[in-house]
This record gives C-alpha cells, structure tokens and sequence, in this order.
C-alpha cells in the first residue's frame, strides 16, 4: 500500500515523501498513525544523521521514518500477534524497546515504522518486548504524549537517595523534601511540575526556574501554586536572572538547607552547575535534558560529592512500566498532558518542523499525519476563527478547556474538511 510519511535520509535530509509499503510478514502489524508529537531528540537526528548511534549506516539507500511519539490504530494483525490483538484497537508506543541490546528505535532506525507517517509496519521486537501497548483513552494525543512523559517519570524514578547504615538506595525524589526544576517552564518541564503533584507521597517545595517571564506567566496560569498548596506542596516559580545572586536566592527558598532533587532540563554548563551547587546533604541532580555536542561538559563539586554524599546522574526515556503509569494518570485525570502542547500541524508542517524546532516558541508541537495544516499555534485559533469557521471550533473548544488542546478539539480537527 502506498502512504506518505517524513523519511531521514541523512544529515539535515528530511522528506515529506509518498512510497510503498510492503506486505506485512507473520510476525508484524499494520498500523495507521492517528497523531505523533515532535521531539527535540528528532531536531538532534537530523543533525547528526549516520553519527547518531540509534541511526543506520545505509539510510542513504534505505531512509528512517522519523518520529516516536505516536499513536493510533491497528489496521491488520499478523497471525503471530492475532490473540493479542484485534483490528481496530488504539495502541500507544514505547520505542526505547532496546532489543537484545541494540539501540535499533522506532522513529530512529526503521524503514517501514515511524509515527510521522500515515501507516507503517510494527516489527515483531516491539511486540516481544510489550512495547506495543493497548490503549483505551479518550483521545490520541494523549498516549503520543505518554512517550514524554515516561521520560519524566522514569527521571523521577532514577533519582536515589542513600543512608549510613546500609548500602540499600532509596528511589525518587525524597518525600517532603526540596525539589528544584531548572529550565522547567518548557513543555517537559511542565510535564515535571504536574506529575510530583499527583503521586504520593510528594515533596514539600518545588521550585521552577525558566529565563522567560512569558513561560513562568503560562505555567503558574496552568499550575497555580494555590493547586500546590491545596495538596500540601509548597510551590515557587522563579527567573533567577532578575535576582541579583541566583545561588543565594534559590536556597534561600529552602532556608539554606538546599534542594534534595534537582532536574536540569536545558543543556547548559551553567544550569547544571549551579544545581550542583545547590544540593543538599545526600542530595541528587539528574542531568535530564540531553545535549547535542558529544563534548559536553560541566564542573562538579567533587569535594560535595565525597564529604556530602551528593550524587549526579542522567536519564533518557524511560521504561515500558513509566509509560503505563503516565497513561493511566492520564486517563484517571490526575494529570494533563495537554499542558505540554502549544501548537498543532498536519503532515505538511513536520519536515519545517523538526528542522526549526529550537527556533520555534512555546511547548510541545503535536501532528496529525492524516491532516494537512501548516504548524498553528493554538493562541491564534481566535484569530483565525474570525475568517475560518473551524478555527472558530477550535478556539471555543480550548476556551472551555482553559485554553488547551482536548479529546473534543481532536475530534473537530480529524473530522475536518482538513483530512486527507
């Protein structure tokens, strides 16, 4: 069957293309992409083409698909998988499958499978390792959304803290204690600031630094510390560039006792060295967000480290368990997803997408394959709307969901004279 999809051929080489697909094998599934959210880590695949180690050496010959915050629908099943599942399910991905060791991705590595195409063909090592996962919600941008989410579930489950009486670890961020979310008004960021808010137990201060007034403004409009402090967290949104000593600041948020977790989501030295400097006593810095430059690096307080027990580590994706969770905290409602998402875009806007995405504002960009709509950010639907009766839809339904996309504006936009 022929369908269209964005394809990697190789550094900066990205294409909207229409080609075969082949007939799906035994041990395989057909599957039509519904939505699929763009990920910075795209942006660095593009760039890095071969020498991105998820990457193949041949996709001069034989392009990737590119994209791995998908989900959608199974259209045909093959007879290995046909007892466990059925044509016409939703399904969500984990693409960190990490088959026996190899780094091989959905979105990174596959000829026939990515989720910025309109099908594609589910290899079996998906299904093997369960990563091809049964979805009952509402909405699909959502489970594509899942995806970076696990990431942020996984980081919090990687932080550890340690005692002196024993050498057993204690996952997550510590109960009670000081949180500091770095660059958090991103749409990860975001992402970091609700999840703490909706488990048990939870830390008793967070605290969330951006550089852009304009993104603090929108994430306190969407997480408001009155939220917070109704479930017993104390919450704080920060620009430390109009402090005139960012350290002194920040812990004295804390009382000078520091910050127990820290989350670094930019890549820059000096966001990662002042959360080193900001540890606590057995405190824990997760250097979350993943730089492009092989080279990479900061200066940390060895001294801290010994005399301390400070500890530093990092994270990337994360597991099949972290995407069951969000999932399900997602359609409990304990959490928003939404949050993350700024702008909406058919197939057409994926290719300008990915190539300008760090130069593009605001959070998260969410595209239908089968819909064809340049990239919209969704504070102009009102505007639209005065001349296109759909944006008009569209603007009255985010306006009844405070301003966020929703299952109800999905459904409007598949249904439209947009579709293809």
């Amino acid at each position: 069957m022929k369908t269209k999809g964005v394809r990697l051929h190789g550094a900066d080489d990205i294409r909207l293309e229409e080609f075969e697909l082949p007939d799906i094998g035994d041990d395989e599934i057909l599957v039509k992409v519904v939505s699929d959210s763009i990920c910075m880590s795209t942006w660095k695949l593009l760039r890095q083409g071969k020498a991105h180690k998820r990457c193949p050496d041949d996709i001069d010959i034989h392009p990737v698909i590119v994209g791995h915050e998908t989900s959608g629908d199974i259209v045909q099943v093959g007879r290995a998988w046909q007892s466990e599942f059925t044509e016409g399910q939703k399904f969500a991905l984990q693409p960190a499958i990490n088959y026996q060791g190899s780094l091989a991705s959905p979105g990174y590595s596959y000829q026939w499978f990515g989720g910025s195409a309109q099908y594609g063909i589910v290899p079996h090592e998906v299904m093997e390792l369960g990563c091809l996962l049964h979805y009952g919600g509402e909405s699909y941008f959502e489970a594509s959304l899942g995806e970076p989410l696990s990431c942020i579930i996984g980081g919090y489950h990687s932080l550890y803290h340690t005692n002196k009486q024993n050498y057993d670890h204690q996952s997550g961020f510590k109960p009670g204690g000081n949180l500091l979310i770095l660059g958090g008004a991103g749409p990860m960021g975001l992402g970091a600031v609700e999840y703490p808010l909706a488990v048990d137990p939870k830390p008793g201060r967070i605290v969330v630094t951006d550089l852009s007034d304009e993104r603090l403004a929108r994430a306190c409009d969407l997480i408001p510390p009155t939220d917070a402090q109704a479930v017993g967290v104390e919450l704080h949104y920060v620009n430390p560039s109009s402090q005139p000593d960012q350290y002194d600041y920040l812990m004295g948020l804390t009382d000078g006792h520091g910050y127990d977790d820290v989350m670094v989501f930019a890549p820059v030295r000096e966001l990662a060295e002042l959360g080193d400097s900001l540890l606590a006593f057995d405190g824990c810095l997760n250097f979350f967000a993943g730089p492009s430059q092989a080279d990479f690096r900061a200066a940390i307080n060895l001294y801290n480290c010994h005399y301390s027990s400070t500890h530093i580590m990092g994270t990337t994706g994360g597991n099949t368990d972290d995407l069951k969770e969000g999932l399900a905290l997602a359609q409990a409602g304990a959490i928003r997803p939404a949050v993350m998402v700024t702008h909406v875009g058919g197939i057409d806007a994926i290719v300008d997408s990915v190539t300008r995405l760090p130069q593009i504002p605001g959070g998260k960009k969410l595209t239908y394959p089968h819909i064809e709509l340049p990239l919209t950010a969704i504070t102009d639907f009102a505007r639209l709307g005065q001349t296109d009766p759909l944006f008009a839809q569209l603007a009255q339904s985010v306006e009844s969901h405070l301003g966020l996309w929703n299952a109800e504006a999905e459904q409007i936009l598949l249904s439209s004279r947009l579709a293809v």
